[in-house]
C-alpha cells in the first residue's frame, strides 16, 4: 500500500509524457493556425467597432461551415492510426492499400463539403437582415462573406492530408507552414486593407481576400512537403476520383455525427452571436472579441482531445484497453492546469487581455466594458469548453461518433440555448446572460460526454475479457 502513492504520480507523469509527444506539435499548430483569425481580428479592430462587429459576423459563419467541414475527415486519422498500428503488431505492410484508399476517400468527402459549404455561406449572407442583425453591420458582412467563400475547398483539403501525417504519427511539418502562413497572412491583410505595395485596397474586405489565399498556399505547401517524406510520399494520393465507394461510406458513416457534433458546438456559438449582434454593435464586438479569446484557449482542448482519440484508437488496436482508460484522466489533468494559469489571468488583467482586440477609447468604450464582464464567466466556461471537447475526442477513438452528436442536443441545444435566452431576455442580463447560458450548456455536455465514455470503454472491456 505504501508503494500506491508513488506508483500514481509516476504513471500520470509517463503517460503524460505519452501524450504529449503527440499533443504538443498539435496545440502548438492549433495556436498558429487560429493566430490567423486573431490577426484577422485585429486588424478589423484597427478599422472600427463596426467592421470588427461585421467581420467577426463573417468568421463566425465561415468557422461554422469550416468546422462541420473538419468534422467530416477527421475520423481520417483514427483510421489511419488504427491501420498503422494494426501493420506494426503485424508486422506487414498489408495495411498501405488501404491507407491509400482511406486518403483518396477523405479527399473526395472534403471537395463536396467544400463545395456546398462555399454556396451555403453565400446564401446565409443573404439572409442576415432577416436574422435580426443591424444592417449597416450586413452591408460590410455580405462581401467578407463572398471572399472567405473560396477559401473553404483549400482548407478542407488542408485539414484531409493533415489527418492523414497526424494518423502516421509524423506531424512535423505542420507547425512550419502554419507559422509561416501567419506571416503571410498578416502581410496580405495589411496590403489589401491599405493598398499598399502593389496590391488593392479593399479595406475590410481584402482580410477575407487573405485568408483564402492563405489557405491555397497552406495546402500547396503541406502537399508539397509530404511529398518530401519517405514514409508518407508512397501513401498521399491525390487521385479523389479513384475514391473507393466502401472506404467512402465509411468514412461518411464516421464524419456525419462528428461534423453534426462539431456543428451543433459551432452553431451553438454562432447563433448565441446572433443573440448578442440583436442587441447592437458594441454588444457584438464584445462577443467578438471575448468569443475569440475562447477560441484561441479551445485549440489546446482540441490538441488533446485529437492526440488523446488517436492513441485511444492506437491502445485497442493493440490490444491496450487499460492504457486507453487512463488517458481521459491524463488529458482532463493537463487541460485543468493550462485553465488555471489562464483564468488567473483573466482575472489578474482583464483590460490587458482585452487590449488587442478593443481599445479603450469612446468608440470602444461599451464594448471593452461589457467584454471585461464577459471575461469572468469566460475564466469558467473554459473548464468545461476544454472537457467536452476532450470527452467527443474519446469517444472518436471507440468509434463511438454517434453519442458525441445526441449529447450536444442535450447539453447546448436543449438546456445551453434556452437558457441563454432566459437569461439575456426575461431576466435582462443581455450579452452576459447569453454567457452565462454557454457556460450551463458546455457544463452539462461535458458531464454527459465524460459519463458516456467510461461506460463505453468498461463494456470494451468485458467484452475482451472471457468468461
Amino acid at each position: 500500500m505504501t508503494a500506491l502513492p508513488a506508483i500514481l504520480p509516476t504513471t500520470l507523469l509517463r503517460d503524460s509524457r505519452a501524450l504529449a509527444t503527440l499533443a504538443v506539435p498539435l496545440i502548438l499548430t492549433q495556436l498558429a493556425q487560429v493566430a490567423l483569425t486573431t490577426t484577422d481580428s485585429v486588424m478589423m479592430g484597427l478599422l472600427g467597432t463596426e467592421e470588427l462587429a461585421a467581420g467577426g459576423l463573417a468568421i463566425v459563419l465561415f468557422n461554422q461551415l469550416r468546422t462541420m467541414g473538419v468534422g467530416l475527415v477527421t475520423s481520417v486519422g483514427n483510421r489511419i492510426a488504427a491501420a498503422a498500428a494494426r501493420a506494426e503488431r503485424a508486422q506487414t505492410a498489408e495495411e498501405h492499400g488501404e491507407i491509400r484508399a482511406i486518403v483518396r476517400a477523405s479527399l473526395a468527402v472534403a471537395t463536396l463539403a467544400g463545395l456546398a459549404g462555399a454556396a451555403l455561406m453565400l446564401l446565409i449572407g443573404q439572409a442576415l437582415t432577416w436574422l435580426g442583425q443591424d444592417a449597416a453591420v450586413v452591408r460590410l458582412t455580405r462581401p467578407m462573406l463572398l471572399a472567405l467563400a473560396p477559401g473553404l475547398l483549400p482548407c478542407l483539403w488542408f485539414q484531409t492530408i493533415r489527418q492523414f501525417t497526424v494518423g502516421m504519427r509524423r506531424p512535423q511539418a505542420l507547425l512550419r507552414i502554419t507559422l509561416a502562413s501567419i506571416v503571410v497572412n498578416a502581410g496580405l491583410n495589411w496590403g489589401l486593407i491599405h493598398g499598399t505595395w502593389w496590391l488593392p485596397r479593399l479595406g475590410l474586405t481584402g482580410i477575407g481576400v487573405a485568408t483564402s489565399t492563405v489557405h491555397l498556399l497552406s495546402f500547396l505547401a503541406l502537399y508539397l512537403s509530404a511529398k518530401k517524406d519517405r514514409r508518407l510520399a508512397p501513401l498521399l494520393t491525390l487521385n479523389a476520383a479513384q475514391a473507393d465507394a466502401a472506404t467512402t461510406k465509411r468514412l461518411v458513416a464516421l464524419g456525419v455525427p462528428i461534423a453534426a457534433t462539431y456543428g451543433s458546438e459551432a452553431g451553438f456559438f454562432s447563433v448565441t452571436a446572433l443573440l448578442a449582434g440583436a442587441f447592437g454593435p458594441a454588444a457584438l464586438a464584445a462577443h467578438t472579441a471575448v468569443n475569440q479569446l475562447v477560441y484561441i484557449v479551445f485549440q489546446v482542448a482540441v490538441g488533446l482531445s485529437h492526440a488523446a482519440s488517436l492513441n485511444v484508437s492506437r491502445e485497442l488496436a493493440l490490444g491496450r484497453p487499460d492504457d486507453a482508460r487512463r488517458l481521459k484522466n491524463t488529458a482532463l489533468a493537463c487541460a485543468a492546469a493550462v485553465m488555471t494559469l489562464v483564468g488567473l489571468a483573466y482575472f489578474a488583467a482583464p483590460r490587458l487581455v482585452l487590449a488587442p482586440f478593443l481599445d479603450s477609447g469612446p468608440r470602444s468604450g461599451q464594448a471593452l466594458t461589457l467584454a471585461t464582464h464577459l471575461l469572468m464567466v469566460t475564466a469558467f466556461l473554459q473548464f468545461f469548453d476544454c472537457a467536452q471537447n476532450i470527452g467527443v475526442g474519446l469517444l472518436r477513438g471507440l468509434d463511438d461518433t454517434k453519442s458525441g452528436f445526441r449529447i450536444t442536443l442535450i447539453g447546448y441545444w436543449a438546456i445551453g440555448l434556452p437558457a441563454a435566452w432566459l437569461l439575456a431576455h426575461p431576466l435582462h442580463l443581455e450579452v452576459l446572460g447569453i454567457w452565462l447560458g454557454l457556460l450551463t450548456g458546455l457544463a452539462t455536455t461535458a458531464v454527459l460526454l465524460l459519463r458516456r465514455y467510461h461506460h463505453r470503454l468498461a463494456g470494451r472491456t468485458n467484452e475482451a475479457v472471457p468468461a
